[in-house]
């Protein structure tokens, strides 16, 4: 069984616990994050075994180099209309989804429970183990490899990551990496847009 480190944990956006500032709360009993919207994908399995030992961080545009609007939603609750516009016609049938999803604004929003497996690394390796969909976390932030991210993206990221450290025990800094690297060749997000260096800082502040 997972082994949380406790009920649930109130994380500031520097990481330290409760007080003021942004807070996250995970309701361990339904692995979701309290007062954050829920859009339940139906792209979701049990994990194998009860490992969560993996984030793996994605980036995510649609279409393309636009943001806003609702279509990364309906594309992970497969909803996605291939007639609005011909870059969804070969992505509309893809089964695919996150645990999580931050928007360019720093809203987040959850489509599957963190205990359960959510179809976002597809084919991928970590260290030498394949199917990394088995032991990971997979967060999904709304931008492009070549558009800079948004500072509050980061703000938020940095505060969910430390929240779910936080919770599960299993999860270590240690072992936080990009869709790109687990996936090379096939996969090129968070791209070079995304500041591994910004997040490091942002871990480093609120839990050291």
């Amino acid at each position: 069984m997972f082994q949380p480190a406790g009920n649930s944990i109130i994380v500031r956006s520097d990481g330290s616990p409760d007080g003021a500032g942004m807070t996250l709360q995970i309701d361990t009993a339904t692995a979701l994050l309290m007062d954050t919207r829920y859009v339940p994908s139906p792209n979701v399995d049990d994990r194998p075994d009860d490992e969560m030992s993996l984030i793996v961080i994605h980036g995510i545009s649609l279409p393309p180099g636009e943001f806003g609007g609702h279509y990364i939603e309906q594309l992970f609750t497969n909803r996605l209309n291939p007639n609005e516009h011909p870059a969804f016609v070969p992505i509309a049938d893809l089964r695919v989804s996150a645990h999580v999803l931050i928007r360019r604004d720093g809203e987040l929003v959850q489509f599957v429970p963190f205990t359960h497996r959510a179809w976002h690394a597809g084919e991928s390796s970590y260290q030498g183990r394949p199917r990394c969909n088995d032991f990971s976390i997979g967060i999904e932030l709304e931008g492009t490899d070549e558009i800079p991210y948004e500072d509050n993206q980061y703000q938020v990221l940095a505060t969910l990551i430390a929240c779910l450290l936080r919770t599960y025990s299993q999860l270590s800094d240690k072992h936080i990496t990009g869709h790109s690297d687990i996936a090379p060749g096939r996969k090129t997000d968070p791209g070079p847009a995304f500041e591994w260096d910004k997040l490091s800082h942002l871990l480093a502040a609120g839990l050291g």
